[in-house]
């Protein structure tokens, strides 16, 4: 006869708090960031929740484990609004792309430039892509002669993340604003 399935048990997140800490021992800090010694855990758990506090692993590594009197769920939810702020202040490099062809005429040109100069400043990295068709693929070397004036007119906002390099039917360089 087969067994049922039994649901598994959800995984805590965070700290090891309060029954979890398996150590006898642990390094004490109450409430108040006194440092009380070596206590036995069941002693700190015991007057943590007289207090009505819980008693939280803050560096479970060391030897022994030191362990706080805190309110677990005041400092989750300040754990919880620190990790929004940093995701809040970090900023997303993106890869911006913009193809060339070995024969653009001078006015297409400019107007891709301006979009590549428009990228980096807003802060984004751009993947000039030189596309090579039919019989192009004969004179690479004008391919490769107008990624390198790509790279001198924005020399002065753009640094060369990786040199102009073949990719079978196409070159490919990569800048990143300075």
């Amino acid at each position: 006869m087969r067994r049922p399935m039994r649901p598994v048990a959800p995984q805590k997140d965070g700290p090891l708090s309060n029954e979890d800490i398996a150590s006898p021992d642990v390094q004490l800090i109450d409430a108040e960031g006194e440092n009380r010694g070596i206590v036995n855990t069941r002693a700190a758990l015991a007057e943590a929740q007289e207090q009505g506090l819980d008693l939280v692993l803050i560096s479970p590594n060391a030897q022994p484990p030191v362990a706080k009197m805190l309110d677990l769920g005041r400092f989750k939810y300040a754990a919880q609004k620190k990790a929004a702020e940093a995701r809040k202040k970090q900023k997303v490099i993106e890869v911006k792309e913009v193809q060339l062809r070995p024969n653009i005429d001078t006015h297409d040109y400019e107007t891709k430039m301006k979009a590549v100069q428009r990228f980096l400043d807003d802060g984004d990295r751009v993947k000039v892509t030189m596309r090579f068709r039919g019989r192009e693929m004969a004179h690479q070397e004008l391919g490769m002669q107008l990624l390198i004036k790509v790279k001198d007119m924005m020399e002065p906002v753009a640094k060369v993340e990786s040199q102009p390099r073949s990719e079978g039917r196409q070159m490919v360089m990569v800048l990143a604003p300075k």
